[in-house]
């Protein structure tokens, strides 16, 4: 229908286009309705940490030595004033494993350099080990045994050590 040589009740396609193509806000491009998350600045004082590890994967594993690493950084390696300890025991006994070394190579590599900085260490349990067949000269040599890591764990929270899993 036209009026005036104008057509009526319809928009020009231009127009629609325009609209079409006019960028959103943040929130409806993300679907996030609140927005995104607003960063809070910390600083952490040194503390006593430990972290029980129990899960024989490496990808789990990994995932513990790269947060006991950044931990370590949040700490400033303060051997004075920062100790972190991971126990071992259960199926990641395995991974120390000296026979098992060509597999997971990688990991014991980058395990051995957190020991390095001199607050990082790892224990390893003797009587799960045993039980799976690991006498202490099967396990790496900057792995310290201890008798049991329950009575580890234990001992280490009773001293002030912070509990991760």
């Amino acid at each position: 229908m036209s009026q005036g040589g104008r057509r009526v009740g319809r928009r020009p396609g231009w127009l629609v286009c325009l609209l079409l193509l006019a960028p959103l806000p943040p929130q409806a491009q993300t679907n996030a309705p609140w927005g995104g998350a607003q960063e809070v600045p910390a600083r952490y004082a040194p503390a006593r940490v430990l972290y029980d590890v129990d899960n024989g994967g490496a990808e789990a594993l990994g995932n513990i030595l790269d947060r006991v690493s950044y931990l370590n950084k949040l700490y400033e390696a303060d051997p004075f004033e920062s100790a972190i300890v991971v126990v071992v025991h259960g199926d990641a006994i395995p991974l120390f494993g000296i026979r098992d070394f060509p597999k997971y190579r990688a990991l014991m590599q980058r395990a051995q350099s957190l020991t390095r900085s001199g607050n990082i260490e790892f224990r390893l349990c003797r009587a799960a080990a045993g039980v799976l067949g690991y006498a202490p000269s099967d396990i790496h040599g900057f792995v310290r045994m201890v008798p049991m890591a329950d009575a580890e764990i234990v001992r280490l929270q009773r001293e002030g050590y912070a509990y991760m899993r």
